[in-house]
C-alpha cells in the first residue's frame, strides 16, 4: 500500500540572540498539534497516512531534523500554528525540508490566515488561509496526487458551525516533556469584541461557533484515559460560549475530575452562578484579560468592555471559590506614560489577583492596530522575530525602548513581592496553592533574569540559530528577513458571518 508520512511540527521562534528557543521542559503542549493529529485519517483513499508529531520548543537536541528528509514515501511537512514571531523560523524549516527531499511543505496558523504571503508564492511552499477542518482533507489528497495548491481556503476563512474531531491525546512520553501534562480543547471560537490591538476576531472571527457537546465530553474522556492530568479550555471568552453550563454540568454529572482552567473577559464579574459552576466542575485558574485600568485607555484601543471597578469583584468571587486569578496587563500603550504605569501597577496590586502577566503593547500583524501603525510610519522593528509582545517595536512618543524593557521586568519584580507570596499562602486555596506558588516564583526568577515568565518553558538549552539558516533562506526565498506584511481583508461572505457577533 501507498504511504504518505505527514509531519505535524509547531515552530519555535528566534530570541533576541537569534537562538532558537528550545526547553528542558515545556509548561504546557501546544494546542494545535493534537488537533491536527486527530483530523489525520490512518488511510485516505487506499493510500496509509504515518502521522509524526513535532513541538520544536521541547526538542532540546536536533536529532528530528533527520524527519526533515526525505523519506521511503512522499512526505508533507505541516508547519501548524504559526504566528508573526515563529514565521521567519517556519519558512527556515521549510526551506531546510525541500532542500532534503521533502515533497510537500504547508505554513498554516494565525500568520498566513491574517497576512499576505503572496510574495512567497511559487517558491515550494504552501500557506493555509483559513481553519484546518474547512482545508485538511483536500491538503492530503494534493498531497497524496503529488502537488499542492499555493495557498488553500482563499476567501473563506472561517466555518460556519464547528465540525471538530474527538482530540487523542498525545502520548505519555510525549506529555512527559511538559510540566504539566495538559490537553488544549477548543469547545468555541470567536470573540465578538473589536479591540484594536488582539488578533483573536482576526484569527476566530467576532461570532461564537461552538462544536458539539459530546464531541467535547469524548475528549476530555480519552484525555483522562491517556494520562492527561489538566485540561486548558483554549476559548477566549468561556463566559460567552453559550453551552458552557451545559459542558460544566455534564462534567460534573459524569464525574470527569480532571482540573482545568479558563480564559473569560471581565464581564465574568457579573456571572457569578457561572463563577459558582466553574469551580464544582474543577476549575483552578481564570485568566482575564484585564490590560489596562485606565478607562480612557481601554475607550482608545476599543475595550470598553472592562470596567476596572468590576475587577476586584473577578478576584472576591473567584477566591471565595478557591480558583486563582491571573491578570492579563500591556504596558506602553499609546496614552501610557512612566507615571501611568506605575498608577496601574498600584491598583493591580491594590486589587490584588492570585496572579498577572505582562506584555508590552505590539501592534500584531494582521490587527486592526498594526494596519494604523504601518500607515503611520510608527513601527521601527522590521524584524518579526521580534513581535511577540515582549519586545518594544514601534515609537512611543513618551517611552523608549529601554524604559519599556526595564518597566516590564520591573511589574514583575513588584507584583510578585514576597508580601504577596505571603498573602496567597495563608490563603487556604490547597487546591491551587502548589501551582500559584510555583508561578510566583518562577516569575520573580524569570524576571531577575530579564526572560519574560512565559517565554515557553524552563532549562533553555541553545542548539542552533538562524545564522545556521540563512543560505538556505536566501536561496529558497531571496531575502535575509521576511518584509513586513500587508494584512489580508476579509472576504464578504466572512464578513457576514462576523455580522452574526452579539455583544452580551
Amino acid at each position: 500500500m501507498k504511504k504518505l508520512r505527514v509531519l505535524i511540527l509547531k515552530p519555535s521562534k528566534y530570541g533576541v540572540d537569534g537562538r532558537v528557543q528550545r526547553f528542558r521542559r515545556g509548561f504546557m503542549p501546544n494546542a494545535t498539534i493534537p488537533y491536527l493529529s486527530s483530523m489525520t485519517p490512518a488511510e485516505l483513499e487506499g493510500c496509509a497516512i504515518e502521522t509524526q508529531v513535532i513541538d520544536e520548543y521541547v526538542r532540546t537536541d536536533l536529532s528530528y531534523l533527520k524527519q526533515l528528509e526525505k523519506g521511503e514515501g512522499p512526505t508533507l511537512l505541516a508547519l501548524a500554528g504559526v504566528q508573526s514571531h515563529q514565521f521567519q523560523r517556519s519558512l527556515d524549516l521549510a526551506a531546510y525540508a525541500l532542500e532534503h527531499g521533502v515533497e510537500h511543505c504547508i505554513i498554516g496558523g494565525p500568520h498566513p490566515m491574517t497576512c499576505d504571503t503572496s510574495m512567497l508564492h511559487g517558491k515550494g511552499v504552501s500557506f493555509a488561509l483559513a481553519e484546518a477542518e474547512t482545508i485538511w482533507t483536500a491538503i492530503l489528497q494534493d498531497a497524496l496526487k503529488g502537488e499542492l495548491q499555493p495557498v488553500y481556503g482563499e476567501g473563506r476563512r472561517w466555518q460556519q458551525t464547528l465540525e471538530a474531531p474527538v482530540l487523542q491525546p498525545p502520548s505519555r512520553s510525549y506529555l512527559r516533556r511538559y510540566i504539566v501534562p495538559m490537553l488544549g480543547i477548543y469547545p468555541a471560537r470567536g470573540c465578538p469584541f473589536t479591540c484594536s490591538f488582539c488578533s483573536v476576531i482576526k484569527i476566530a472571527g467576532r461570532a461564537i461557533r461552538s462544536q458539539d457537546l459530546e464531541t467535547t465530553m469524548a475528549s476530555l474522556r480519552a484525555a483522562k484515559a491517556g494520562g492527561v492530568k489538566a485540561i486548558m479550555f483554549t476559548s477566549d471568552n468561556f463566559n460567552k460560549y453559550p453551552d458552557g453550563p451545559a459542558l460544566l454540568e455534564a462534567m460534573i454529572a459524569e464525574k470527569i475530575r480532571l482540573p482545568f482552567f479558563v480564559q473569560c473577559d471581565t464581564q465574568i464579574a457579573k456571572q457569578e452562578e457561572l463563577v459558582d459552576l466553574l469551580a464544582r466542575a474543577g476549575c483552578f485558574e481564570v485568566f482575564v484579560g484585564v490590560e489596562s485600568f485606565n478607562r480612557k485607555i481601554l475607550l482608545a484601543a476599543h475595550k470598553s468592555h472592562n470596567h476596572p471597578q468590576l475587577y476586584g469583584d473577578i478576584v472576591r468571587m473567584c477566591r471565595k471559590r478557591g480558583i486563582i486569578t491571573h491578570f492579563s496587563n500591556i504596558i506602553g500603550f499609546p496614552e501610557d506614560t512612566e507615571a501611568g504605569i506605575q498608577e496601574h501597577l498600584d491598583a493591580l496590586i491594590e486589587v490584588s489577583p492570585d496572579a498577572a502577566s505582562f506584555y508590552i503593547l505590539t501592534p500584531i500583524p494582521g490587527t486592526q492596530q498594526y494596519d494604523e501603525f504601518l500607515a503611520a510610519g510608527r513601527i521601527i522593528e522590521r524584524n518579526l522575530d521580534r513581535f511577540d509582545g515582549t519586545n518594544p517595536v514601534w515609537r512611543h512618543d513618551e517611552l523608549d525602548w529601554k524604559q519599556l524593557e526595564d518597566t516590564l521586568f520591573r511589574c514583575y519584580r513588584r507584583f510578585f513581592s514576597a508580601s504577596h507570596l505571603m498573602r496567597f499562602s495563608l490563603g487556604g486555596r490547597r487546591a491551587a496553592m502548589a501551582h500559584g506558588i510555583a508561578l510566583h516564583l518562577f516569575s520573580r526568577f524569570a524576571a531577575h533574569l530579564r526572560m519574560h515568565p512565559m517565554s515557553g518553558g524552563v532549562g533553555r538549552v541553545s542548539r542552533d540559530s538562524d545564522s545556521d539558516y540563512l543560505n538556505l533562506r536566501r536561496k529558497r526565498f531571496g531575502f535575509e528577513q521576511v518584509p513586513l506584511p500587508e494584512s489580508l481583508r476579509l472576504s464578504a461572505e466572512d464578513t457576514a458571518l462576523n455580522s452574526r457577533a452579539r455583544v452580551s
